[in-house]
């Protein structure tokens, strides 16, 4: 059985083979661990770290990717996409993040080239395969390389050697982009991704920090975790004045609880 310790030096071998990088940068759990490793074996004069700043790309995680990316002292440019502007992305179909992904690489690889640097690469992971994960075609045809999932390290092992490495992002929530509150087939808009920003914002001001809000129409979802249910109950008042005034007709809590890629339930009905 392959030990993290092994996992990780794995990861640095194939970054030293690589020799410059471009990293996506999106300042979550994942992109900031390979952000961090590749400064360590690569050292920041050959690693450049790029977040796309988008609708579907809330503020204060841009404004969370800038201050850590200045933290761990990782050279860093935002640039601006957006999804909106792709054709199909809209429409929402069940590989949307394919159409996502394929842009978000359109991008980086001519910087890459511009800029000298020899890789482009996205932090999937080894727990991303056998879910559904159209990113990961995108990024297998434009020959951009996902490090972790290579050295076959989990979310598990990230978050324990981010702690040991004094990353503050070793136990932030998991983070998915807006356009994945919105069921599929519905349209994606510029307004239904700012008011489910303004929600899931508004409750993480509250104090939930896995939250989501998924989009149904008029009608709010809200996902927290289970042990955490009845802390929104008490606040109930409070949060649907709120979001009825963002601009939701009606407010629920899914007594599931949150899940990642709950909208993703659908495929396997």
């Amino acid at each position: 059985m392959t030990t993290i310790d092994q996992k990780y030096a794995a990861l640095g071998k194939q970054l030293q083979e690589m020799e410059r990088i471009v990293v996506a940068f999106s300042g979550g759990v994942d992109s900031a661990f390979l952000l961090k490793a590749a400064l360590e074996f690569l050292g920041p004069e050959h690693v450049l770290a790029i977040t796309a700043d988008s609708e579907t790309y809330p503020v204060r995680e841009k404004e969370e990717a800038i201050a850590l990316a200045g933290e761990i002292g990782a050279p860093h440019i935002v640039i601006h996409t957006s999804e909106l502007a792709i054709p199909g992305y809209a429409e929402n179909p069940t590989n949307r993040c394919y159409f996502c992904k394929n842009s978000l690489f359109d991008h980086l690889i001519p910087i890459a080239k511009e800029r000298g640097f020899d890789h482009v690469v996205f932090g999937a992971i080894a727990d991303d395969l056998g879910e559904h994960r159209p990113g990961l075609q995108a990024a297998h045809e434009q020959g951009v390389r996902a490090p972790l999932l290579e050295a076959g390290i989990k979310k598990s092992e990230i978050r324990h050697l981010s702690r040991q490495f004094g990353l503050r992002t070793w136990d932030k929530p998991s983070f998915a982009c807006l356009s994945s509150r919105i069921p599929y087939g519905e349209v994606i808009t510029a307004h239904k991704l700012s008011m489910i920003d303004q929600a899931e914002d508004f409750l993480i001001q509250l104090g939930f920090r896995q939250v989501r809000v998924r989009q149904h129409d008029q009608v709010a979802r809200i996902e927290v975790p289970p042990t955490e249910l009845g802390e929104v109950v008490a606040v109930a008042e409070t949060i649907h004045a709120k979001l009825h005034e963002i601009g939701y007709q009606y407010i629920t809590l899914d007594l599931k609880g949150y899940r990642s890629g709950s909208m993703n339930e659908v495929l396997q009905t």
